[in-house]
């Protein structure tokens, strides 16, 4: 037996312990070209940041069409990467302590940890009940003269209208930020989600549309900012910055194997992450084609189906969007909203992993507690809907068989047939 198959048995043998779910949120999508990718770089000397990360940096610009990418060791690591860039000391346009900084308020935590970890102030705005992504009209009301980034969410692949926030950040000068990790591959009027923004974050988390098992990138758009990321990626490293020699010369009585410059994380990804996700990149239309396939036929069943009540709401994608969709994002019936528990519950355990629309209205989680903020998870009415209705499940990087998407059907039918209800009409 070869070492792919060695590596494929063993990836079948630990999904099977893994879950016991037949849909789970997350399942492996490597192919055994991205395990021989992988394989190869570690059968190398070179594993951290050498020519393939590089590679995947040129080509993830090319495709996107942004201007700097930098591969880093998760999407987390990027979105605190961007905040660390506009505060730095080596930045002409620092950002000052207490500037506040506008986030939905339906996000992960990573994309809000960052604004506080960097001394600035969050300020949630509401989303939009009909595709989950931030309210325009609470956007413009939320905006003040301490008002100086927009930490903008593209939810579960799916985007607001980017013309109007576009607007909206120019008019009143506002860096804007794009957490895209969600999102990878999407696009607003065939331009790409994360290409509008000052900076970009993308994510390739074991269960993303591309995969590098951990891994992001971070973009932006002009060499100052890209020569501060590359320090704090690594260390505070003058090493591979744009003005390196420059700085050498300054700097003679330092070795310039190991001159520091700035203050630093260790973000770097290793070539062995770069090596799988670039072979899953070149994929990346098809991977959202096939989830968008997926997603059509399970639709499709569910509603043609004699059990369908308008049990949910599916999630439709905004004007102008063509997602790239993380998952199958739904809105219970608001009438079944005290069976919510029991719903999920039983769908969990006859095999469809189920989770909430990312963290649901954060504003109610207790880790906020600390913060004292001013403002209050009552007053964000269509956060709190979909925080008290809304879920998601898992879609798949491979085309779902008829016998699977009949099993799926039965699942979801199944789970909500304990209880009796009269014809049920919208949920929102």
């Amino acid at each position: 037996m070869n070492l792919v198959s060695e590596l494929n048995k063993s990836i079948k043998e630990k999904e099977k312990r893994r879950t016991r779910h037949a849909f789970p949120l997350k399942d492996s999508t490597f192919r055994n070209k991205d395990l021989i990718e992988g394989i190869k770089v570690i059968l190398t000397k070179d594993l951290t940041m050498s020519k393939i990360t590089k590679k995947f940096e040129k080509i993830f610009s090319r495709k996107l069409k942004t201007q700097y990418s930098l591969m880093v060791n998760s999407g987390s690591s990027a979105n605190l990467l961007a905040f660390q860039c506009l505060i730095n000391p080596y930045r002409k346009k620092r950002l000052q302590k207490g500037d506040e900084v506008l986030i939905p308020s339906i996000c992960w935590s990573t994309s809000l940890w960052p604004i506080i970890q960097s001394g600035l102030k969050p300020v949630f705005v509401d989303v939009d009940k009909e595709n989950f992504n931030i309210n325009l009209k609470d956007l413009e009301k939320k905006i003040s003269k301490k008002t100086k980034v927009l930490m903008l969410v593209h939810v579960l692949g799916n985007s607001a209208n980017m013309e109007t926030i576009m607007k909206i950040v120019k008019k009143n000068k506002i860096i804007l930020i794009e957490d895209t990790c969600e999102s990878i591959g999407a696009k607003y009027k065939n331009k790409f989600l994360g290409t509008y923004g000052d900076f970009s974050t993308f994510s390739f988390y074991f269960s993303h549309q591309v995969s590098s098992i951990e891994g992001g990138m971070i973009c932006c758009k002009n060499k100052e900012d890209e020569n501060i990321l590359k320090s704090l990626r690594s260390h505070g490293w003058a090493k591979d910055l744009s003005n390196q020699k420059k700085i050498e010369k300054k700097f003679k009585t330092v070795s310039k194997k190991f001159l520091f410059i700035n203050s630093g994380f260790n973000f770097r990804p290793t070539d062995i992450q770069a090596a799988i996700g670039l072979s899953q990149f070149k994929s990346l239309e098809n991977f959202i084609k096939i989830r968008k396939i997926n997603r059509e036929k399970i639709i499709k069943k569910l509603i043609s189906d004699k059990r369908w009540n308008n049990q949910v709401t599916f999630i439709k994608r905004s004007y102008n969007v063509k997602p790239s969709w993380f998952g199958l994002t739904m809105l219970l019936n608001k009438k079944l909203k005290k069976y919510k528990g029991k719903i999920l519950e039983r769908m969990d355990k006859f095999g469809i992993e189920n989770r909430p629309i990312i963290s649901g209205n954060f504003l109610r989680q207790p880790a906020l507690r600390k913060y004292r903020l001013k403002q209050k998870s009552r007053d964000f009415p269509n956060a709190n809907l979909i925080h008290e209705l809304g879920l998601f499940v898992g879609i798949k990087n491979k085309i779902l068989t008829q016998s699977e998407i009949n099993k799926f059907s039965n699942i979801f039918f199944k789970s909500f047939n304990f209880f009796n209800l009269k014809k049920l009409k919208g949920t929102m």
